[in-house]
């Protein structure tokens, strides 16, 4: 009867995880009928809070470099190295890069990026779209999101625990096809509920409200079908760096991952 802690365990972890889920789907949607629909309306995104409930203050901070890159003011090398060309910012973001590269003019991107997006520039960029309506508090912690991923995990732990229960010796009693039955239980409430939040939230953001993803769609409609500059950020905005087609500056960025992982590992 060994394995029947491991069910107990199944349970309990599939059972948190979809009711911490079930909470956070409940606050979206209250915050969601609280949120002031006509401001909202009438809230005409900018670039920067775009990027914001795309993708967080690090793709403020991609995009404040990748937007003074391409008026010649940041000099962003292939080798990962970010120079600056003219030291005067144009707004608050674009002062808190220059100041995280230093005095000298040239660092790395990924220390100026990670410093940026912890700027006070940033940090008031998200609490007027939270103001508004448009942005989820804290990050999204424990929010929709953050909910699927923890219902995610929790399949996965089930799947292990069964395998795990399975693979101990079972009176012959108890055959392995109904224990194996008992723990296809909690995993079909987890799978039964990502695919009841699917249907019903679908697309979920760790940043954007659902009148925040309404915005961002709209501002993704009004940029198709033309072909210059704003688009060409409104892009790097919404999806990312992946979506810049010029083979330098991809290169450029491709070393955040490279300087992100050698952190991580100086830390352990």
């Amino acid at each position: 009867m060994f394995w029947v802690l491991f069910l107990l365990s199944a349970w309990a972890v599939a059972g948190l995880a979809c009711l911490r889920l079930c909470l956070a789907a409940v606050r979206a949607a209250a915050a969601a009928a609280a949120a002031p629909r006509s401001a909202a309306r009438e809230h005409a995104l900018t670039l920067y809070e775009a990027a914001f409930l795309s993708g967080g203050p690090r793709r403020v901070a991609d995009l404040t470099l990748v937007s003074m890159a391409r008026q010649r003011r940041l000099l962003l090398a292939h080798t990962g190295w970010a120079t600056v060309v003219d030291p005067c910012g144009r707004d608050d973001m674009e002062r808190s890069v220059i100041g995280a590269i230093g005095p000298e003019g040239q660092s790395r991107i990924a220390p100026v990026r990670a410093a940026a997006a912890t700027a006070d520039a940033v940090r008031g960029l998200a609490d007027r779209l939270v103001g508004a309506g448009l942005a989820v508090p804290d990050g999204g912690a424990g929010g929709v999101a953050d909910g699927v991923r923890r219902v995610r995990a929790a399949a996965a732990t089930v799947c292990v625990l069964g395998l795990a229960a399975l693979a101990l010796p079972l009176p012959t009693t108890e055959p392995r096809l109904l224990v194996a039955l008992w723990f296809a239980l909690p995993l079909a409430l987890t799978l039964g509920c990502l695919v009841i939040t699917r249907m019903e939230v679908h697309p979920y953001s760790r940043w954007a409200s659902p009148a925040g993803q309404r915005l961002i769609g709209a501002l993704v409609q009004r940029a198709d079908g033309t072909a210059d500059d704003r688009t060409f950020l409104t892009s790097v905005a919404v999806r990312g760096v992946h979506a810049i087609g010029e083979p330098d500056l991809r290169a450029a960025f491709a070393h955040r991952e490279e300087y992100a992982e050698g952190h991580r590992e100086r830390r352990v």
